[in-house]
């Protein structure tokens, strides 16, 4: 574990043990009177948490579900078309004329009239809209796979934030527990001036140290601050701890499959990123059948059955029905040359997904590449950083001896005690860095997404609050 309190006398044990349980047991107690108004979580429930709330993916599924729409439509091309039309008239008809005599006689007509008929196309013979269904299956297909890329990428975002919400924590930790190395030593030098072994040198190198340290505290303050506020505005919830990354347990291995290559290919076979433009290019290919199909006939059925009443002057209180049933076909001949210029418009749009396909493609590899580096170089970063920490804690023993000695200065143990925390600041930003990369290589080979979280989650132990709780309800 991280290192960051301060070495106490063999003799505050006892008293310092029953300090713990106390605290312990008041943790546990505001735990239970808070009566939850502040969360606590670990990388899954905040995962969980921002799948309901962020509103990238809730637009997302939105924006699938409307595309989804397209292939009913599409297929209602292909289905019968019924249709009833109905009719009723008044008519005032007066007819003007001559008479036997050569008068001008007017005379006038009322009736009713109606018409009623029922219409029934089953189209046979449509390319166009045949087309029109393969290209809105192939719409679906990228509607669907663009879904699962934005909620992909809520896996890494979500850990991005969650771990660099921990690094914020660490630093600050170490920050404060540096403040009070750095005041131990200058009380220490200020005694040693006033008892007149210490310089002025001294208590200013202290000083400058201890200054420079409050102000680096205030900006892991707001640091910490921020990647919190990032963490809420994901999941839509407020909090105070999160659950901390266990190191004593924490083992960072080589990714699996040890094979670089390996992960390219499944990242070409499953990345959602990839389907999409698969499907991009599919829809492109029907553009250009839609576009050909304008020289294509098409050929219906068609059934009518209708019934006129008094239809004209001439048929009043006369009623005629109708039924008729055939084919109907249409062959275009001429359209200007637009047919011609739809299907070269369209071929072109597919020589462009195509390219952006393949491009794609390229630049997946070299993604998947870095992560996998960024997984297999962590690990050996890891295992040189914690030597780096233990050969850090050695000097800072050493140098303090040694100044006791009188052979070092107190600017000797104040590098060692800052060279120390660089290396323990390195260290936890290595693991972070481990897990996120982690996050992203099985989220850019399409891996389940749960399974991925879940995998950087065992590494994490409870929030303090409740892991006190747990502790004294055995």
């Amino acid at each position: 574990m991280l290192d960051l309190l301060p070495t106490r006398h063999p003799s505050d044990s006892a008293s310092g043990s029953r300090l713990l349980q106390f605290k312990a047991l008041a943790l546990a107690a505001a735990a239970v009177f808070s009566g939850g108004m502040a969360e606590a979580m670990d990388l899954r429930q905040a995962y969980e948490a921002a799948q309901t709330n962020d509103a990238q993916v809730r637009a997302a599924r939105a924006g699938a579900q409307a595309t989804r729409e397209r292939l009913p439509q599409a297929k209602a091309q292909l289905r019968p078309n019924i249709a009833v039309n109905m009719g009723r008239n008044y008519n005032d008809l007066a007819t003007t004329g001559r008479g036997m005599l050569g008068h001008s006689v007017t005379t006038e007509t009322h009736y009713y009239s109606s018409n009623q008929s029922l219409s029934v196309r089953q189209p046979l013979y449509r390319p166009y809209q045949l087309a029109q269904v393969r290209q809105a299956e192939a719409q679906v297909a990228d509607a669907d796979a663009t879904l699962e890329r934005d909620e992909q990428n809520l896996v890494t975002r979500v850990g991005e934030a969650y771990f660099d919400a921990l690094l914020a924590e660490d630093q600050l930790t170490l920050i404060l527990a540096q403040k009070t190395t750095y005041s131990t030593q200058l009380d220490a030098a200020r005694k040693s001036f006033d008892a007149g072994t210490g310089t002025r040198t001294d208590i200013d190198e202290a000083q400058a140290r201890l200054d420079m340290t409050v102000a680096q505290e205030l900006e892991a303050r707001q640091n910490m601050v921020f990647t919190r506020h990032r963490i809420e505005v994901l999941t839509g919830q407020s909090m105070q701890e999160l659950a901390r990354l266990d190191v004593e347990r924490f083992q960072a291995g080589a990714p699996v499959p040890a094979s670089v290559q390996a992960w390219i290919e499944q990242a070409e076979a499953h990345s959602p990123e990839l389907q999409a433009l698969r499907a991009q290019v599919e829809a492109a290919k029907q553009e250009v059948d839609k576009g050909r199909a304008g020289h294509l006939p098409t050929l219906d059925a068609v059934a009518q059955w209708s019934r006129t009443n008094s239809d004209n002057v001439t048929s009043v209180n006369t009623r005629y029905d109708n039924k008729s049933i055939g084919l109907q076909l249409s062959i275009p001949l001429y359209a200007g040359g637009q047919v011609n210029s739809t299907v070269r418009q369209a071929l072109a749009a597919q020589e462009r997904a195509q390219e952006m396909l393949e491009a794609t493609r390229r630049d997946l590899g070299v993604r998947v590449h870095r992560e996998f580096r960024g997984m297999t170089e962590g690990v050996l970063r890891i295992q040189a950083l914690e030597q780096a920490v233990r050969s850090a804690q050695q000097a800072v023993q050493s140098n303090r001896r040694s100044f006791e000695a009188g052979v070092r200065t107190t600017l000797d143990v104040l590098n060692a005690e800052q060279q120390k925390t660089l290396a323990l600041r390195d260290l936890a930003q290595a693991r972070y860095l481990y897990l996120v990369s982690q996050l992203r290589l099985q989220s850019l080979a399409g891996a389940d997404r749960l399974d991925t979280v879940q995998q950087a989650n065992r590494w994490l132990l409870p929030p303090p609050v409740a892991q006190a709780a747990a502790n004294n309800n055995p």
